[in-house]
């Protein structure tokens, strides 16, 4: 190959990475990072609803993150806590309300769309009673904070200290569908055991490990 061949095939390579591959490094993302993972849902469950405009706290749904290392996500049975008496929106309800008062006759349940998928997961039918033949499937919920697998990490003492849940899944109670705010990486990890092993959590001394054995063993 001539020299000239060569250096014309060098001035094409740069140029095409000033040109495509340069801006394209924006979007590149190390492997296992997943900032602003937001999946869909099989039920368009409201973080916004629930966490914010009702201020149902974490630990009520997540109730594992207190005693246990996973936090995991909530049985049916803890949706129907509320769910077996409010079944859609409140608008929708009062509009039944105000139709039947019209043509004077008792008001019907209304059912949203998105709660009946998780009575049909339940087994449940139109009352909310068992229904005949049916039977109750777990809801395939996609889960959005993943970790490598040899990587240990438990909920509990992060509970115990005080540790909002906002600190690792960020403002959850602003999001209609949850997402990933935090890169979860190493280097974000030591990084907030070293300030609050600084600035303490909520005005209380801690003792955040930093050593390698703690998260791999």
């Amino acid at each position: 190959m001539g020299s000239r061949t060569a250096t014309a095939l060098l001035v094409i390579a740069t140029a095409f990475s000033i040109g495509v591959l340069i801006p394209k490094l924006g979007d590149v993302r190390l492997p296992g990072i997943q900032r602003g993972y937001e999946p869909e849902q099989p039920i368009a469950f409201s973080h916004r609803l629930h966490g914010g405009e009702l201020a149902v706290p974490c630990l009520y749904c997540h109730f594992g993150a207190e005693p246990s290392r996973h936090a995991g996500i909530p049985p049916a049975n803890v949706c129907m806590n509320c769910h077996r008496f409010v079944t859609a929106p409140v608008g929708a309800i009062r509009a039944e309300d105000e139709a039947a008062a019209e043509e004077k006759r008792a008001p019907r349940r209304v059912v949203s769309s998105e709660l009946r998928k998780l009575y049909d997961a339940l087994g449940l039918d139109g009352e909310l009673k068992p229904a005949t033949g049916a039977h109750a499937r777990p809801i395939a919920w996609v889960k959005v904070h993943n970790l490598p697998d040899f990587v240990y990490f438990d909920h509990r003492p992060h509970v115990a200290a005080g540790v909002v849940c906002q600190t690792c899944h960020g403002p959850v109670e602003t999001m209609e569908r949850q997402r990933q705010v935090a890169d979860l990486t190493m280097g974000w990890c030591v990084n907030c055991h070293r300030q609050v092993n600084r600035e303490g959590v909520n005005g209380r001394p801690v003792n955040a490990a930093i050593d390698c054995s703690t998260c791999h063993f």
